[in-house]
């Protein structure tokens, strides 16, 4: 039976902060746009700011639904499975936000992630959310799978982009500046990304 959580602390954290991906909803007001879902896990790219508020970093890409979602009505929700051990899944239902590169906060947040050269992954935004409702469920039917890695490709394809050429590859990308549905995406020029 699934249970409902006031904060994320404890068993649920270290439930959270274990897992290797998690995944990312988020939808347009519009009853017709369309609704996106993406896999996160990148090791290091999550963190729990607080226990009504977690952050994870978003890279480059070839679109910016989440970006746009959340910069037009900011409803997210982000759920992890376990794929190993007892079967739990946990979701925060939430409000999320998009702070970007020239953002006064962003240093202090970055430094919330040590781990991770973003320069090498084409840093764009760290995504924070506020947890309105948190939950778990039973995770009978999630399989067990096991993690060997995290896949260098992502690394190694955009380890080398300076800005400048980061910005002009987000600029041939159809789906960044504006989402699927039209809705504005990850703002350009891309501010310079600066060390915490």
């Amino acid at each position: 039976m699934g249970k409902v959580y006031e904060r994320i602390d404890g068993r649920l954290r270290a439930f959270i902060e274990a897992q290797k991906i998690f995944f990312v909803a988020t939808a347009p007001l519009s009853g017709d746009g369309t609704v996106n879902l993406s896999p996160k896990g990148l090791s290091g790219s999550f963190a729990v700011l607080d226990d009504r508020t977690v952050a994870y970093l978003d890279f480059a890409g070839s679109n910016a639904e989440t970006i746009a979602h959340l910069r037009e009505n900011g409803r997210i929700t982000l759920m992890w499975c376990a794929f190993e051990g007892p079967p739990n899944i946990v979701r925060v239902h939430g409000r999320g936000e998009p702070v970007f590169r020239d953002d006064p906060r962003w240093a202090e947040l970055l430094a919330r992630f040590p781990g991770v050269d973003g320069a090498a992954h084409g840093l764009r935004a760290v995504i924070v959310v506020s947890a309105e409702l948190v939950r778990d469920t039973c995770g009978y039917a999630v399989p067990f799978m096991t993690y060997e890695e995290d896949r260098p490709l992502h690394r190694s394809r955009f380890a080398r982009e300076t800005d400048d050429s980061l910005d002009a590859y987000f600029r041939k990308k159809e789906h960044v500046a504006q989402s699927i549905d039209g809705l504005p995406g990850l703002p350009l020029p891309l501010p310079p990304l600066s060390a915490p």
